[in-house]
């Protein structure tokens, strides 16, 4: 049987060290926000600056409700009884505000990156 080359081991080292070094799924910095009443609890998430996010919006009212934020680039709608992955890509440290764009004057909320 032939002896692997060199070139095979370099890349079972390169995989390996892929695998190894990648984050899980679970191990990602993920946060959690409800609505519910058409508010968001918390209305205050605190999270690390300069760490890629991984938000899930969880929508506890009957309706359907826009996730929205000019400041963090983000917009999904999430019907009523469901939730949404959003991925937040690395923030700089400061306050990036956010709206249920269908319930604006009370889905009011902030992300702050320390």
């Amino acid at each position: 049987m032939p002896r692997p080359s060199s070139s095979f081991w370099l890349s079972v080292l390169c995989l390996s060290t892929l695998l190894f070094s990648a984050p899980s799924s679970g191990q990602g910095l993920s946060f959690t926000l409800t609505i519910k009443n058409h508010r968001f609890h918390p209305a205050e998430l605190e999270v690390p600056a300069g760490k890629k996010l991984r938000l899930l919006v969880k929508n506890l009212d009957p309706t359907a409700e826009e996730f929205e934020s000019h400041d963090l680039r983000l917009e999904k709608v999430i019907p009523g009884g469901k939730e949404a992955v959003l991925i937040v890509r690395p923030l700089k440290p400061g306050t990036y505000k956010f709206v249920g764009e269908f319930n604006e004057k009370t889905a009011q909320g902030r992300i702050v990156a320390k």
